[in-house]
């Protein structure tokens, strides 16, 4: 197991990582600005459980072979970016829907689209496969144990960083909910941000 020391630094780094604008955190932003908190934490939680399949692509070897194999890393890419083109359309089609809509729809939805959202990532699996091993310690032996272990330190601090990322968006999403027009605007900046995300995952 890394010393404690390496731990801790482990963790200061994750949270660090996790506050730097990427594609995860942002999409918990405008999912909870425009479906409320409820619907970002859900998401958060489904990123979080994305983030155990990525850790253990790690520990069992499969985050090396997309890193060796063009034609895998691309097709993982172009649906990832498939994945957040529908979101964008769907997005921009929303109409406003008063703030009882906006919360009766179900949560397992959001759960399961922050974990499509997450697993079709490739590039999530390949900064995994280059960040966990960093802080592994070969001495200390069951090197797939210790890369659970930095996984599970890596949900944790994304989790913390993007529920209150989903709280305060969620607040600021609930007030400006409350006009109609207000809403369209914020359908159409969540669309165009999920537009975004897609065209830099697909030409990454």
């Amino acid at each position: 197991m890394p010393s404690p020391s390496a731990l801790a630094a482990f963790a200061a780094a994750s949270l660090l990582l996790a506050l730097a604008p990427g594609p995860d955190n942002l999409f918990v932003l405008a999912l909870s600005a425009s479906r409320g908190a409820r619907a970002g934490l859900m998401a958060t939680l489904g990123l979080c459980a994305g983030l155990v399949v990525h850790t253990t692509a790690v520990a069992l070897g499969v985050a090396a072979f997309l890193a060796a194999s063009p034609t895998a890393f691309f097709a993982l890419k172009i649906a990832g970016a498939a994945y957040l083109t529908i979101l964008a359309f769907k997005a921009f089609r929303a109409e406003p829907a008063g703030l009882s809509a906006a919360t009766s729809e179900k949560p397992g939805a959001y759960f399961w689209r922050g974990v499509a959202m997450n697993i079709s990532n490739p590039k999530v699996a390949l900064f995994f496969l280059a960040f966990l091993p960093q802080f592994v310690a070969p001495a200390a032996g069951n090197t797939a144990g210790q890369i659970f272990v930095l996984g599970l330190i890596f949900q944790f601090c994304a989790f913390i960083v993007f529920a209150l990322i989903s709280l305060g968006a969620g607040k600021i999403g609930l007030w400006l909910r409350r006009s109609p027009q207000a809403q369209i605007v914020l359908n159409r900046l969540a669309g165009a941000l999920f537009l975004a995300l897609a065209a830099r995952l697909a030409t990454s």
